[in-house]
């Protein structure tokens, strides 16, 4: 958004800027358009819930007689920013039913054998549905450059790729909205203390996952590269300040919202007679 430009709403706040983004100029713990501190945005959140449930049902709704809309969640970032728990605490105030969900690993030997977008066309959410990728197309920008898994030739071919695949999908009814999680290096510390603390979270603990604290660097550059590059009004990149956990659920739930209202849809209409379906119902009694 263009300096001195007022938000008119959180996506446009939370937007990546048509000049790019440094990740590590912004603030982790920032809570931008917050309604409050911890408790009162809790308490806007949970008045959220069945604003975002029903507006899901309606894309549904939607699905289900013969619409073509459909809506993917793409939620991107470093380990521990949280994408697990956005799934859990965001997606999961919705009907279930509505919901596809995909968590991308490491590729299998099959995946490697074919197409880097191959897997995640057969992810896609079809009509009516909430898609989510836990991780996403966007490992093999930023892991496969930061981690050295394939050279710079073969990676950056594959920016164009991404834009042309976002803007197919976006042009046959499937809106986009793509969430970087930004946590801090601090966070990042103690996330991974608290895994160790509790025994009943040593199942989430990985220590593989401190690896990523000693490319902390080369993850941000990455990834300030990707967002700038690949953001479009089809496909929107938002920066989450995630620090603060119950900031980037609210925060989201709000972006959805944003969404699913710009959608426009409606609840279907009736393709019978009410009335006279009405009248043989009761004839049951």
């Amino acid at each position: 958004m263009a300096k001195g430009t007022k938000a008119k709403s959180l996506s446009e706040l939370l937007r990546v800027p048509g000049e790019g983004i440094d990740l590590s100029s912004v603030d982790a713990a920032a809570t931008p358009m917050a309604p409050g501190g911890k408790a009162e945005t809790r308490e806007d959140w949970a008045q959220q819930a069945p604003v975002v449930a029903e507006l899901q049902e309606r894309l549904f709704a939607h699905g289900r007689t013969g619409g073509r809309r459909s809506l993917l969640l793409v939620l991107q970032g470093l380990d521990s920013s949280g994408k697990g728990g956005t799934v859990k605490h965001v997606v999961g105030q919705v009907d279930p039913q509505g919901v596809s969900i995909t968590a991308f690993k490491a590729p299998t030997p099959e995946e490697r054998r074919r197409g880097f977008l191959w897997r995640i066309r057969r992810a896609l959410p079809e009509p009516g549905m909430l898609g989510v990728f836990d991780r996403s197309h966007y490992e093999d920008v930023v892991t496969v450059r930061v981690r050295e898994l394939a050279p710079r030739s073969v990676w950056s071919r594959r920016y164009g790729a991404i834009e042309r695949f976002e803007e197919t999908l976006a042009s046959e009814g499937t809106a986009i909205v793509k969430c970087y999680l930004h946590i801090s290096r601090a966070e990042f510390v103690e996330r991974q203390l608290a895994r160790l603390d509790d025994p009943t979270k040593h199942w989430k603990y990985n220590p593989g996952d401190l690896e990523v604290y000693g490319l902390w660097d080369g993850y941000l550059q990455a990834y300030s590269k990707v967002l700038g590059r690949t953001d479009a009004d089809y496909a929107p990149w938002y920066v989450i300040p995630a620090d603060r956990k119950w900031y980037r659920n609210w925060a989201v739930t709000k972006l959805l919202i944003e969404q699913l209202e710009r959608m426009g849809l409606d609840w279907p209409k009736a393709s019978f007679d009410v009335e006279g379906e009405r009248t043989r119902v009761k004839a049951l009694k």
